[in-house]
């Protein structure tokens, strides 16, 4: 199979494995059945704003040209920071934007992708937003009304474990051996008392099996900016990664690049 087309990030399906589709214009290519198969990806040397698309050079925040990157809400500083948000305060890039994403229900959960880690996402958006990150388990501690209200909570209880994953280890199925249920316990003690109407009681971890073939003992992170060819085995997929026998690479950083990509099936 031969495409050539705008990439955007990488979307999937929860089973077991995780099911992962290349998105490349408008066609959805199933991944899956191509690991373990070689894979080339040839960068056609243009990059489109994935939001105005117009013609760019350089790409900020995985897709987005200069002008849209200081302009749109979904890149603003708050996005990254939520206990940051200045919706209150009148200068909210959006508010239509911030109805929809900021002004709903967000979880504070716990995730495990190489250690436990501390994060927030939209209740709607949760399970997208576990595998995006790489997580093997992962269980939501509270449920907050706004963007902001999970933000706090997510910022107090990062002094007391991470709010990032090594996506090193992650990549390379270090993982450590915790307990999420005696974790959540442990950290509910430290939760100040106007959040506790928040926490849920929930007794489900939620699992995820991603498709690899085979882990790497090195990473080497490929970029397309450094290389206009990249190709390989394609041993695995996990969180936004395409796990090559060359290296690794991060599909949604390289949205709005022009590419080809051939994958060859050698028992067709």
């Amino acid at each position: 199979m031969k495409v050539s087309g705008e990439l955007r990030e990488l979307v999937h399906k929860v089973e077991e494995p995780v099911q992962y589709f290349l998105q490349i214009n408008e066609e959805n290519i199933h991944l899956n059945p191509y690991i373990g198969k070689q894979m080339k990806l040839s960068y056609q040397n243009e990059i489109h704003c994935i939001h105005c698309g117009r013609k760019i050079k350089k790409s900020y925040n995985n897709g987005s040209c200069y002008p849209c990157f200081v302009k749109l809400p979904q890149n603003d500083l708050c996005i990254v920071k939520p206990h940051e948000c200045h919706f209150d305060q009148g200068t909210c890039r959006d508010e239509s934007f911030a109805e929809d994403h900021c002004m709903v229900p967000h979880y504070v959960y716990l995730a495990l992708s190489s250690d436990v880690k501390v994060g927030l996402t939209r209740k709607t958006n949760a399970f997208k937003r576990w595998v995006d990150q790489g997580a093997v388990q992962s269980i939501p501690i509270a449920e907050l009304p706004t963007r902001k209200m999970a933000g706090e909570l997510e910022f107090y209880l990062s002094q007391f474990m991470p709010d990032k994953t090594n996506w090193r280890k992650m990549l390379k199925g270090e993982i450590a051996e915790k307990d999420l249920f005696k974790i959540r316990e442990e950290i509910r003690e430290k939760i100040p008392e106007e959040f506790h109407p928040y926490l849920l009681e929930v007794e489900q971890i939620h699992a995820f099996i991603y498709p690899i073939l085979e882990t790497l003992e090195h990473i080497s992170s490929l970029t397309l900016d450094k290389q206009s060819k990249i190709e390989g085995r394609l041993l695995g997929i996990k969180g936004q990664y395409l796990l090559l026998d060359s290296g690794v690479i991060n599909i949604k950083k390289h949205a709005g690049y022009l590419v080809q990509i051939e994958l060859i099936d050698e028992s067709i």
